[in-house]
C-alpha cells in the first residue's frame, strides 16, 4: 500500500478552512492516526465568511469555527491544530505567504504533507465551483514544498533569524484532485469522519440529512447493505 509506512510519520495538514481537512480527507487521517501516526493541522483561514446569516459578526464566526475544528480534530485524533487566521476568501498566491508556508513545514518538519489540488476548478461531487481559497491554499502550499522549503537560498532570513533549517517533506498528498493515482479504501474509518464533520455544526444544516449524503457517497460498485468509501489522492514524493 501506498501509505503502508514502516515507522510512525509526521502528517502535517495545510488546507484553507476549518472542516476542509474532515471534507476532503477525515477517514483517511482517521486511518493514519489509527495506524500509529502524528497528525498536526495548519489552516490558512478560521472560515470567518464561512455563515449565510447576518447575525455575527466576523469575530464571532471565527471563534465559532476554532471551536469547532478543534472539536472535529479532536474526533480525528490530531495532536495539534493551528491557524494563520488570514480573512476568509481572501487567499493569493503571495510571495509574502508563501515564506509564512515554507516557516510552518520548517518549523514542524513533517515526513508528509497533505493539501490540495490547485488546479481544480469543476471538482467531481457536491462542489459546482471549488472555492477559490481551496485551489489558492494548494497552489501556496505546492510552491511552498518546492523549491522553497528545502533550499536554504530561498527566505534566508527564516534561517539567519530564526534558526529554521531547509526541510522538504518525503511526500506530499494532494487531495480533492481529478486527477488522483492513489485511491484508498477507508470504509473502516468513515464513521469517524461523520462524527468529526459533525462537530462543524455551523456547517452542516440539518445533521439527519447531512448523514444521509455522506452515507451516499459510497463507491459505485457497492451497495447501501455493504457500502465502500474511497478517498482518492495524487502522491507526490520527494525522496
Amino acid at each position: 500500500m501506498t501509505d503502508n509506512w514502516q515507522t510512525p510519520q509526521k502528517i502535517l495538514v495545510i488546507l484553507a478552512h476549518p472542516d476542509d481537512p474532515e471534507f476532503f480527507c477525515g477517514a483517511t487521517l482517521a486511518r493514519w492516526v489509527r495506524a500509529g501516526h502524528e497528525i498536526h493541522y495548519c489552516l490558512l483561514t478560521c472560515g470567518d465568511k464561512g455563515y449565510e446569516k447576518r447575525d455575527l459578526t466576523p469575530d464571532e464566526i471565527c471563534r465559532i469555527r476554532h471551536t469547532e475544528q478543534r472539536a472535529a480534530a479532536a474526533v480525528i485524533g490530531v495532536k495539534n491544530v493551528r491557524f494563520l487566521d488570514l480573512e476568509d476568501g481572501t487567499l493569493t498566491p503571495s510571495i509574502d505567504l508563501r515564506r509564512e508556508v515554507v516557516r510552518v513545514i520548517r518549523q514542524e518538519k513533517p515526513d508528509i504533507l497533505v493539501t490540495c489540488d490547485p488546479t481544480n476548478l469543476f471538482p467531481s461531487g457536491s462542489y459546482r465551483l471549488n472555492h477559490p481559497d481551496h485551489r489558492y491554499a494548494g497552489q501556496i502550499v505546492l510552491d511552498a514544498v518546492f523549491p522553497a522549503a528545502g533550499n536554504a537560498h530561498f527566505f534566508p532570513e527564516l534561517l539567519r533569524d530564526e534558526g529554521l533549517e531547509p526541510h522538504t517533506p518525503r511526500e506530499v498528498w494532494v487531495s480533492l484532485t481529478s486527477q488522483p493515482d492513489v485511491t484508498l479504501d477507508v470504509t473502516d474509518t468513515w464513521e469517524i469522519k461523520l462524527r468529526a464533520l459533525k462537530e462543524h455544526k455551523s456547517q452542516i444544516g440539518d445533521p439527519i440529512e447531512f448523514e444521509k449524503r455522506m452515507r451516499s457517497r459510497r463507491s459505485p460498485e457497492s451497495t447501501e447493505e455493504q457500502p465502500r468509501y474511497e478517498e482518492k489522492f495524487r502522491v507526490l514524493k520527494f525522496s
